[in-house]
């Protein structure tokens, strides 16, 4: 195989290799997170608190989605760079192939299924009367185009898992540049509104997944994955193998945005200010999770290929690496929001109602932020172990039993009002490491076969 397209993770300096795996991820992901705040900035501005808050709740509807595609494709990156670790390349044809056919197709039966249920959405989170044609209208124009976000995360997944993580920088970077002009174009000129501000992410997504796809077929040698129609049939066992991996890693996913569903439904009866309120304090977690989401997915790729090839010691220094990385980043992050909490939340929104809820909200936001610094790592060590169960459990745990457990014991049963649910979300984001952080340091992970062995 082209050396020049797969990257060898096991060999190295731990925290140069890791940085210089996970730079172009957290490129790709600041990329992403500002295409998606462009949305909410540009509607902000020109639509109002009432745009602002139906593109906020619209997007956690189309998250939730999204971090279903997400786990099958996370499946197959663990699975591919395995493979590679091993040194096991001829498999990497019907990998990529069942994958392939396997993420595309829930991608248009989602999609479907999400322009069927839209009315239906709108009406469960309690969306405020002010908000709901333009949230309705964007989860209509997103649903139709899930089938782009689906496919790149496929792509994307295909070349991290080899050790490639720069191409999906530059693909995403194109996606996020199209959006940008497209919002200005369809919110700001043609005052389009919410839907104008889905179209251009649409199209811009769009854009991405055909370029990075493009991609594939020009290096199909060099990935040895040959386009035939018949690699596109999914192979049995490589299928049972992406829905052992990707079902748990898809509930672990979806369970956080569920409950973040749940705790939206309670804030939005608060109004269109705590509504606004929350969906940037959404996107501030997008920031702090520019860097841990890219250090777990690095991590993820690096421990795999380590796990691959036996190497276990060096598994243990890309975790203290990762945590101490993201432990740097989010401190000073949480004293930023701490200090200006109404200069950050000004960005997107400037009416006094806004600004006076965001002192309130900033120690909310640095408490998620710490939070991350512990569920990076260990989301890097299951998902490269391969660790299928303890992710399934994480999922539960964290999304159910602890955000929607504390929220509504905060919120409803202590009568915290809007603030108990903004705590109770926030100290759900530690459960990964309470459970984790033991595992590691107990050695048993060490004990596990591969995902690959069987």
């Amino acid at each position: 195989m082209n050396g020049k397209l797969v990257k060898d993770l096991t060999q190295g300096r731990v925290l140069p290799l890791l940085l210089g795996f996970a730079y172009p991820i957290m490129l790709s992901n600041m990329l992403q997170t500002a295409y998606n705040m462009v949305d909410m900035i540009v509607v902000g501005k020109y639509v109002g608190s009432a745009g602002l808050s139906a593109v906020s709740i619209g997007g956690d509807v189309m998250h939730f989605f999204s971090f279903l595609g997400m786990g099958f494709a996370t499946a197959g990156q663990i699975i591919v760079s395995q493979y590679i670790g091993a040194g096991s390349r001829r498999e990497l044809n019907s990998v990529i192939g069942t994958l392939f056919t396997c993420v595309i197709g829930l991608g248009a039966v989602l999609s479907v299924l999400g322009v069927i249920c839209t009315g239906m959405f709108v009406s469960l989170l309690n969306v405020p009367p002010e908000s709901q044609e333009g949230a309705y209208s964007y989860i209509m124009c997103c649903s139709a185009g899930m089938i782009f976000i689906f496919g790149y995360n496929m792509v994307s997944a295909v070349l991290r898992g080899m050790g490639d993580s720069k191409r999906p920088m530059i693909f995403i970077g194109l996606a996020a540049v199209i959006n940008t002009v497209l919002d200005l174009l369809f919110v700001a000129v043609f005052e389009m509104g919410a839907f104008g501000a889905a179209l251009a992410t649409v199209i811009g997504q769009g854009a991405s997944f055909l370029l990075s796809l493009a991609y594939l077929y020009k290096n199909k040698e060099a990935f040895m994955f040959d386009f035939r129609s018949k690699s596109f049939v999914p192979d049995r066992g490589v299928a049972k193998l992406i829905l052992k991996l990707g079902i748990p890693i898809a509930i672990q996913s979806t369970a956080g945005n569920i409950s973040t569903l749940f705790v939206g439904s309670y804030v939005n009866t608060y109004g269109v200010a705590a509504s606004a309120v929350t969906g940037v304090g959404h996107k501030l977690n997008s920031i702090a999770l520019i860097v841990a989401n890219s250090m777990n997915v690095a991590s993820a790729a690096m421990i795999g290929q380590c796990f691959g090839a036996g190497k276990t010691d060096r598994i243990k220094k890309v975790f203290y690496t990762v945590f101490i990385v993201d432990l740097i980043f989010v401190t000073a992050l949480s004293a930023a929001i701490l200090a200006f909490p109404r200069q950050i939340f000004g960005i997107f929104d400037s009416s006094e109602q806004v600004l006076e809820m965001a002192g309130l909200y900033a120690p909310v936001a640095a408490i998620s932020f710490m939070g991350f610094a512990v569920r990076s790592p260990s989301l890097g060590l299951i998902n490269g172990l391969g660790q299928s169960k303890m992710n399934f459990a994480m999922g539960i745990v964290e999304g159910f039993v602890l955000r929607i457990g504390l929220t509504y014991l905060m919120g409803v049963v202590l009568n915290m009002g809007i603030s108990g649910f903004w705590y109770g979300s926030a100290i759900a984001s530690y459960g990964y490491g309470i459970v984790v952080f033991p595992y590691f340091f107990s050695g048993k992970w060490k004990d596990r076969r591969p995902a690959i062995a069987g």
